[in-house]
């Protein structure tokens, strides 16, 4: 048997059909085909889900409890195969202690640097964490900033306490917290708290009083300690850790962050920041972006710590080789992007001497600017030229162009895809008869007639992050396309900066939507009240029996149609409820008919099967547009959870299509989306202009580039080195720019076509 491939054979999981295929091992290997083709399926539901189960299946059930829950895919073999790395598009989210240099494990080689070399000498590593006792600033407990109640929002000084002066719902005078302060005795209750003296207001806010109150509530006697305001608000809300997140949201229209006046907003305690190291103390490094800091750290001479030094320049340099050189290692991983997170983690194994291991990577382009995508081949082939295979689900053409072997799914998606249509070189591909080798032949002309603006909105002095003072005007009634470099100030301007001057606009980002086992396609749109009705109304009966989540769901499995069950050490077993067979709806249910078909078989068509089977007014628009969107392929049941972030982009702007004199805001739409779907999505953008919208469009693609009417470009680099608009003006305009990386691989593809 052959054990220089991978073999895969007969994998059904999700749409595929009975795919079977050999894959080399210690080679680039890049899957692609249109969205919903089974790529995905098969490459991270199928290849790396067998070797983490197989993996986890060397551990003893103790540990494996603590392990992720990887189930057995449906696949015949899997064999040959490796320990996977599993690099995917998941923002790393986390709480505010999580940063860039925590992540990477760059900032604990950064703690050790300052307690060898540090002057002066003798810290442990720990006093220079954050998030470490010793390390952390007593006063924000190293958080950078302190939250504190906004008196302005807490109370209304034009009131007295008896007019209800004190705003916040839980001190309204319906409440014993208001009545301890009408009976403590203290205050005029009539008198407005704005001629309140300075004694008065600073009983009100932090006063005590020697005794308990004795007030009557409700018919009951309540004994009670004062507390002032502020001091009773911080206790109960600020310092309250177990506050549900509900009530945290309704607590910040109560209060105010600000960075910490004792640390500056460094986190650290004062002995950390009294260290230094060439003149700066560790805050001052982690506040630099990386770029900066890797400059910085090359000219130390510090012979006794050249092992470490060596080691944080080699990882910084990691960061600068992936594009992301504009970083700081103080930077939140919350607010970093999908593309962004899926960088961050590769730096994580640039460093690993290990081998023979299978990286699996999601459209790791996401993101990049074409003048960045070279650096992710050379990383990509790198880890493969260290005796490692690599597996690539990509569309972009620059990537494809660098594998050893291809794999193209299709023919189309759903239930129309799951097979493999192409298997080969890169060469052969473009030769295919298949929609991709079809599309890497085409060119999209420049745009030489783009629309008139019917008007301006304008930004201005926006300084966010890193922009400029930027003031720069969004044409309406066109579409705009804001490009530039990552990191160069593009989200900052339109995400940030606009939306906040002009918070109107429909913005349609890649965020998930509800992910709960009960939503789908169906709920998400509104599909799903009709259709009740419909079957409601054509069997006599309530639209309520229809609904998995009501009065028809399957008693067994509660509508779910699956079956969770708890084995202890062993993994959670997901089986299909035997009882409804997977339909989720009782028998009774299920034998009530609209044109011959169950609720159940319904919400098992797609998209653009239900598209020909409903004719009802009411679902039409909605229908044609999760076909006209590129999700045909979906089923109205299928959950949410198992959407990609361009599906549930493409399902937000499918659910607001219908809107005319909008401003619509979308980042990256192209994610996800092979060349062909790129085509329809312009498409459906050009009508949303042609119908009197304003389009504004955060976008890499040369092909959405070359289709603007307006083009706004930022630069020239990222970070520090960004911020400014190099450019406004036509597609054509732009190519006679010489200063803009755009331009320049704006022209290179053009002289291809």
């Amino acid at each position: 048997m052959r054990t220089d491939a991978i073999r895969v054979t007969g994998a059904r999981e999700n749409n595929l059909k009975n795919v079977s295929l050999t894959i080399p091992r210690g080679r680039l290997t890049v899957f692609t085909g249109v969205s919903g083709s089974g790529k995905s399926s098969l490459v991270f539901d199928t290849l790396a889900a067998e070797a983490q189960r197989q993996l986890n299946e060397t551990f003893t059930a103790f540990v494996r409890n603590f392990l992720p829950d990887h189930g057995r895919p449906d696949v015949d073999a899997v064999e040959n195969i490796s320990a996977a790395v599993v690099i995917d598009q998941k923002r790393l989210g986390g709480n505010p202690r999580s940063t860039v240099g925590t992540i990477t494990d760059i900032n604990p080689l950064l703690r050790l640097l300052f307690s060898r070399a540090g002057d002066p000498a003798g810290l442990p590593p720990s006093t220079f964490s954050f998030n470490d006792p010793q390390g952390m600033c007593p006063t924000c407990e190293g958080l950078g900033t302190v939250v504190r109640p906004d008196l302005d929002a807490l109370v209304d000084r034009s009131r007295s306490l008896r007019q209800g002066a004190l705003l916040h719902p839980d001190f309204s005078n319906d409440t014993w917290y208001w009545l301890s302060y009408m009976e403590s005795g203290l205050f005029d209750n009539d008198k407005p708290l704005s001629d309140f003296t300075e004694r008065e207001w600073q009983a009100l806010l932090h006063g005590e009083l020697p005794h308990k109150l004795r007030l009557d509530w409700q018919g009951n006697t309540l004994n009670v300690k004062y507390e002032g305001l502020v001091d009773k608000f911080t206790r109960l809300y600020i310092k309250k850790e177990d506050m549900s997140e509900r009530n945290r949201q309704a607590l910040r229209r109560f209060v105010h962050s600000a960075p910490c006046p004792d640390c500056g907003g460094t986190r650290l305690a004062p002995a950390a920041l009294s260290t230094r190291i060439g003149g700066h103390h560790i805050a001052d490094l982690t506040a630099m972006e990386a770029e900066r800091l890797t400059e910085v750290l090359s000219g130390l001479d510090l012979p006794h710590v050249k092992p470490v030094l060596d080691d944080l320049v080699a990882r910084l340099r990691h960061l600068l080789e992936i594009g992301l050189g504009y970083l700081s290692l103080n930077r939140e991983t919350r607010t970093l992007s999908g593309g962004e997170s899926q960088r961050i983690k590769t730096v994580r194994h640039l460093s690993s001497s290990l081998t023979e291991m299978l990286y699996v990577f999601d459209e790791p382009s996401v993101g990049l600017h074409p003048r960045d995508v070279h650096r992710l081949k050379e990383l990509l082939l790198a880890l493969r030229d260290k005796g490692n295979t690599v597996l690539v689900v990509e569309h972009d053409p620059d990537v494809m162009a660098i594998a050893d072997h291809v794999v193209d799914m299709g023919p189309r998606a759903g239930t129309l895809g799951g097979t493999v249509v192409f298997e080969g070189t890169f060469a052969g591909l473009t030769e295919a008869d298949t929609l991709t080798g079809r599309h890497l032949k085409r060119r999209l002309p420049l745009k030489t007639a783009p629309r008139r603006p019917t008007g301006t909105l304008t930004v201005t002095h926006a300084t966010s992050h890193n922009l400029k003072d930027v003031t720069v005007g969004f044409p309406t009634g066109v579409l705009t396309v804001v490009t530039g470099v990552a990191g160069s100030g593009k989200s900052s301007l339109v995400n940030d900066a606009f939306l906040r001057q002009h918070p109107d606009a429909v913005v349609i980002d890649q965020s998930a939507v509800t992910a709960g086992r009960r939503s789908n396609t169906a709920t998400y749109t509104g599909l799903s009240d009709p259709i009740r009705k419909l079957f409601a109304k054509a069997n006599g009966v309530s639209a309520s029996l229809f609904s998995a989540n009501s009065k028809g769901a399957c008693a067994n499995c509660q509508g779910l149609g699956v079956l969770y069950t708890d084995l202890a050490f062993l993994e959670t077993l997901k089986s299909v409820c035997e009882v409804c067979r997977g339909r989720r709806f009782s028998e009774d249910v299920l034998g009530h008919r609209l044109r011959g078909r169950s609720i159940s078989d319904v919400l098992e068509m797609t998209a653009a099967e239900a598209a020909d089977f409903f004719t009802e007014p009411k679902l039409r628009p909605v229908l044609h547009a999760l076909n006209d969107v590129g999700l045909d392929y979906l089923r109205l049941g299928q959950p949410l959870s198992t959407l990609s972030g361009g599906e549930c982009q493409r399902l937000k702007l499918a659910a607001d299509l219908h809107r005319v004199g909008s401003v619509y805001v979308m980042d990256e739409p192209t994610t996800g989306l092979h060349m062909s779907d790129v085509q329809r999505l312009l498409g459906i953008v050009e009508r949303l202009v042609d119908q009197g919208n304003t389009v504004i469009v955060i976008e890499h693609n040369l092909d959405v580039v070359r289709s603007a009417d307006w083009i706004i470009d930022l630069g020239p680099e990222g970070g520090s080195g960004g911020g400014h608009v190099l450019f406004e003006g036509t597609p054509a305009d732009l190519l006679k720019t010489t200063d803009s990386h755009t331009a320049a691989y704006l022209r290179a593809d053009l002289s291809q076509g």
